[in-house]
């Protein structure tokens, strides 16, 4: 089974649970979704939510003015971000194979999207954005930070923690230079995680 496989099984099995504790903006922290519109909304032409889960920041991102497209490989989420938000476009796919023309995109959000991939495995699937995004495209990824790269328990399956210089690096081997990042520590409920934008080289 493939590491893809095992996130869509994993998340599919708490997909109701998942949706009302983390299901809306409201629920995200208000320098996460600034971050988010100043680096994502304001990109001229199309941008993709990969790993969107119940749509609530593809919703953001087209309520500041994105022409933006959520995708998932949760049937569920992808089934409830449909239902809830009818005037958006959602996509079931995965970020391994993305169902988009090369250089289609001005930008990418890729919010916790990446934090399952075994680092092994984050180099193809940077290379996927790289081929579906612009040049001068902008990505935004979400990530757990810590002082190595280190698997933890998540409380939906593995996941990884990056020191973030170490993931910059990652990206600039990819073709992507970082422009800003947004650092938050733990706050007695969530882990700490930074926010990175990078744009295509």
């Amino acid at each position: 089974m493939t590491t893809t496989d095992q996130v869509r099984e994993a998340y599919a099995s708490v997909a109701d649970l998942y949706i009302e504790l983390f299901g809306t903006s409201g629920q995200v922290h208000a320098d996460d979704l600034a971050f988010i519109r100043a680096h994502v909304a304001g990109r001229p032409g199309p941008v993709l939510d990969v790993g969107c889960g119940p749509g609530h920041l593809t919703d953001h991102l087209r309520s500041a003015g994105a022409d933006a497209t959520g995708l998932d490989v949760v049937g569920e989420f992808i089934a409830h971000a449909r239902a809830t938000y009818p005037d958006g476009s959602y996509l079931l796919g995965s970020m391994t194979d993305l169902p988009i023309a090369d250089r289609r995109l001005a930008g990418v959000l890729s919010w916790g999207s990446v934090i399952h991939l075994p680092p092994d495995d984050l180099d193809d699937v940077l290379a996927e954005f790289r081929r579906v995004t612009r040049p001068g495209a902008t990505m935004v990824f979400g990530i757990f930070v810590g002082d190595e790269v280190a698997a933890f328990d998540h409380k939906v399956i593995t996941a990884f923690r990056w020191p973030v210089d170490a993931f910059v690096d990652r990206l600039a081997r990819a073709g992507f230079a970082e422009v800003a990042r947004l650092h938050r520590p733990a706050d007695g409920v969530n882990r700490p995680h930074a926010a990175v934008a990078a744009v295509r080289a």
